[in-house]
């Protein structure tokens, strides 16, 4: 059985929906540290003059692990992913097929972005038709008898704790994780290869590696036939 894990971003790009098809089950890893200006509390989305981001605004401090992290709520930080959505989506042919559901996600008083970013997943999984079972790293007992291990030994814990044998891991595993370890422990390590497709998007030429909601306002209902073209 295949586990991959992740850290659960905002609006993620295509290949992280491509791990979640490719895997038996998928963990979203909210008990890890936070990082600043990554992947965690924006995306990209394309504009008429290139890409610019779509940011959830954070309250932080230093070591604070994901499902710890404050949306701040002084911003009105829901009217502006709406309206920029607006701007550069209504056009797409399949905009307004998912915008409404979307804005009634931005209408609850968000004040967590763990919380955020797992209701939006929820969300997309389901406008994808993605069923892969999915599972809270935080809720999982096994972690929370062990707080102190290195983030080698979690993945392979979460691993045996799902009865996986194999661990997909992002390419980019390459430089940090100790591969020795996971066959030392009875499980195959295996690293994503994903290809990102190209599909028809507004604005010009096409831009790759964009947030999934470019794909979905424009692709509609093959988005997920798009995403496993890049497996």
């Amino acid at each position: 059985m295949i586990c991959a894990i992740h850290q659960p971003q905002t609006f993620p790009y295509l290949g992280y929906f491509a791990k979640m098809v490719q895997a038996n089950c998928f963990v979203y890893l909210d008990n890890v540290q936070f990082k600043k200006n990554e992947w965690q509390n924006r995306n990209k989305i394309k504009t008429a003059d290139g890409w610019q981001w779509l940011t959830v605004p954070v309250i932080h401090h230093f070591g604070q692990k994901i499902n710890e992290v404050a949306i701040n709520s002084s911003s009105n930080w829901q009217d502006k992913h709406r309206q920029a959505l607006r701007t550069y989506y209504a056009k797409a042919p399949y905009f307004n097929t998912y915008f409404r559901e979307l804005e009634s996600i931005y209408a609850h008083q968000w004040t967590n972005l763990c919380a955020f970013n797992l209701a939006t997943l929820h969300w997309l999984r389901e406008c994808l038709g993605i069923t892969t079972p999915t599972y809270i790293a935080s809720a999982m007992p096994i972690l929370q008898e062990k707080p102190e291990i290195t983030p080698d030994e979690r993945l392979i814990l979460i691993c045996k704790a799902l009865g996986a044998d194999i661990y997909l891991s992002g390419s980019g595993g390459h430089d940090y994780l100790e591969t020795e370890r996971f066959p030392q422990n009875g499980i195959t390590l295996l690293f994503q290869n994903f290809k990102h497709p190209v599909y028809p998007q507004l604005h010009g030429d096409f831009l790759p590696y964009l947030s999934v909601l470019d794909l979905l306002f424009n692709a509609g209902p093959d988005s997920l036939k798009i995403i496993k073209q890049g497996i």
